[in-house]
């Protein structure tokens, strides 16, 4: 019997080596992926700008720079965008990409933040969706609905307010919208390790604030802007015919 354990441990012992030692060859090996979201470089910096549309339907917007917290506490090769839209009625939404460099904790679950920004996040009522996007291909965007509530002070009085946050997570030729981020970990170590390639993750987020009861006519009215303002951004999936070009060159080559 200690025999067998002692065989047991020394096998476990090889193979977190070997697993360590793999890693350790594969990070220093690594490239880093192509963003699945529309960047430029940004002056006197080796980060980039994610480009978000200006004008959207009948939106307009303004940009916003990242608060100094958020760019401190995360990785310094991070890169963002960020937008707030306004529509003619008054409703509007902050629009919000965070993509990541060659360090993946660039990303971390929306619970904290939205937490540590007060808002208290209302489980029974969030869930998975999919947002239908037409263009430059009909495809179901995969996407985290996640509601939540806050009492605020407005005019010297202390009321409820609603938030609908929209999420999801998008690398060249990757979509996700799995809470767990199991789905977008597997997919980046398998690429590692099977390319040499460091997924380069963008994160997504619309966020709209609105009154309790109007939160379905908030979510119906972000799903509208997401469906049209992701196609002006999102490089993933790439239109239909590039894929069939490369497909065909692909089998020619052959």
């Amino acid at each position: 019997m200690k025999t067998r354990k002692l065989i047991l441990a020394v096998v476990t012992l090889l193979l977190i080596g070997g697993t360590a030692g793999l890693l350790v060859r594969v990070k220093a090996n690594q490239t880093l992926g192509r963003p699945g979201v529309k960047t430029r470089p940004l002056a006197g910096s080796q980060n980039l700008e994610v480009v978000l549309p200006e004008y959207v339907l009948d939106y307009t917007s303004e940009f916003i720079e990242q608060d100094k917290a958020t760019v401190a506490a995360l990785p310094p090769d991070t890169s963002y965008g960020q937008r707030r839209y306004q529509a003619p009625d008054g409703f509007g939404a902050q629009v919000n990409v965070v993509l990541m460099g060659s360090d993946r904790t660039s990303h971390h679950k929306p619970q904290y933040c939205l937490a540590g920004a007060g808002w208290k996040i209302d489980a029974p009522d969030s869930g998975r969706e999919t947002i239908r996007i037409e263009r430059p291909q009909a495809y179901d965007l995969p996407v985290m609905k996640i509601l939540v509530t806050k009492r605020v002070e407005h005019n010297g009085q202390s009321q409820t307010v609603r938030g609908v946050y929209v999420y999801w997570f998008v690398a060249e030729d990757a979509l996700s919208g799995d809470p767990t981020g199991f789905q977008r970990m597997w997919s980046m170590a398998r690429e590692l390790l099977t390319t040499g390639v460091l997924q380069r993750w963008a994160y997504v987020t619309y966020f709209a604030v609105c009154l309790p009861g109007q939160e379905e006519a908030a979510f119906q009215r972000l799903k509208k802007l997401i469906a049209s303002s992701v196609p002006e951004f999102q490089l993933t999936p790439e239109p239909r015919e590039n894929v069939v070009a490369a497909g065909t060159q692909s089998e020619d080559a052959h």
